[in-house]
């Protein structure tokens, strides 16, 4: 834990999202990340997302593949 009167970005972060969650709920972090991802499929198209989600795919693949050989102990 910090010491008395400092704390990490971290944790100031996390202070301010709880704060923010509870002054204006879900409905606030639903409608903001729609009005970001507009602007993003706005400004990039629609093919940065399927790139962007083709690589988290590839990453999700790689992560599995390496938990079944530590399962199979190799």
């Amino acid at each position: 834990m910090a010491t008395k009167g400092k704390m990490t970005v971290g944790e100031a972060g996390r202070k301010g999202g709880e704060t923010t969650s509870k002054k204006y709920g879900s409905e606030f972090y639903e409608a903001i990340g729609k009005k970001g991802g507009e602007t993003t499929s706005k400004k990039y198209g629609p093919e940065f997302y399927e790139e962007i989600g083709h690589k988290g795919g590839q990453k999700v693949k790689k992560l599995i593949e390496q938990g079944k050989k530590r399962a199979a102990g190799g």
